[in-house]
């Protein structure tokens, strides 16, 4: 093998297709075209000699030397990472592109004016707001800050844990019209409820309440938190919500407030190696700042 004509990016690309199984989906991930992916993963093979994925209809299938070589490979990758982050780390300027990931419902109703009050303290920032569920990567550089609702567990990441969010069974005065109120705990099964279609953290929930049922206690099932959300604001039936959010629509009512549902932290994290970075210790800083003056334990009148 040459190592005067080794390319990064042919690991990059080798990885993303062993990850995905297919140059769609390592496309999807890496926003690589796939006849890019393709080539380079032909490149590699021929750099190497070495037959690194059998291709079919149902995609690329990893063999032995691909498996044999991936460690390495994702050795480099943690490498290039580390000194991406290291250089980022230096920093001195508050300028430049930051990313943040938080939950679609954070990014949808609390993060919006926040960041337009950090756009207009800071306006040589370009901010990226990646809206998602999932658990984003912070040490691959997905993100440079996450918003998250559980405490992540990476020993690399700094945490501060901002806020406590107060959570309530909620519907729109129109259902409560047709359908009256419930006045005990048990009455929400005569009721229809809107729940989580492959999620269980509401049973869950509903367990540690001492309700024991399945999912076929929801009249109406979803695993995306803004249809769940508009859902709740059409009349579709009851549903559960942070409170501080839910008080922004009078059409609203909490139904049993005395549920003592558990809260939802808000945790605020970063790479060790990017808070030595004035832009994302600025951002990090002011974030946390306002996070925590949210009222999200506000009580519904």
């Amino acid at each position: 093998m040459d190592n005067r004509r080794f390319d990064w990016n042919l690991i990059k690309s080798f990885l993303a297709v062993l990850d995905a199984g297919t140059l769609s989906g390592a496309a999807a991930a890496t926003g690589t075209s796939q006849p890019t992916l393709g080539r380079h993963i032909d490149e590699l093979e021929a750099l190497t000699g070495l037959v690194l994925f059998g291709r079919g209809r149902s995609g690329m299938t990893a063999t032995p030397n691909a498996l044999a070589l991936a460690e390495e490979a994702r050795a480099m990758q943690a490498g290039a990472n580390g000194f991406a982050m290291a250089a980022a780390g230096r920093e001195t300027a508050v300028e430049g592109t930051i990313r943040i990931t938080a939950s679609e419902v954070v990014s949808t109703f609390l993060l919006p004016e926040i960041l337009v009050a950090l756009a207009d303290e800071e306006p040589a920032l370009e901010i990226e707001l990646v809206a998602s569920d999932s658990v984003q990567n912070l040490l691959a550089r997905d993100a440079d800050i996450a918003v998250r609702m559980v405490r992540p567990v990476q020993n690399d990441l700094i945490t501060r844990k901002v806020n406590d969010a107060a959570m309530g069974a909620f519907a729109h005065r129109d259902y409560l019209e047709k359908h009256g109120t419930p006045r005990e705990p048990h009455d929400l099964f005569s009721h229809r409820v809107i729940g989580q279609d492959r999620d269980d953290l509401i049973l869950r929930g509903m367990a540690r309440l001492g309700f024991r049922a399945d999912r076929s206690a929801f009249t109406f099932r979803t695993d995306h938190p803004i249809a769940s959300w508009n859902l709740v604001l059409a009349g579709a039936g009851i549903g559960f919500m942070q409170v501080a959010i839910a008080n922004r629509y009078p059409g609203l009512v909490r139904i049993l407030p005395e549920l003592d549902i558990e809260p939802l932290p808000y945790w605020l994290c970063s790479h060790r190696e990017l808070r030595h970075s004035a832009r994302v210790r600025r951002v990090y800083d002011f974030l946390a700042e306002r996070l925590a003056a949210l009222p999200l334990g506000g009580v519904t009148s």
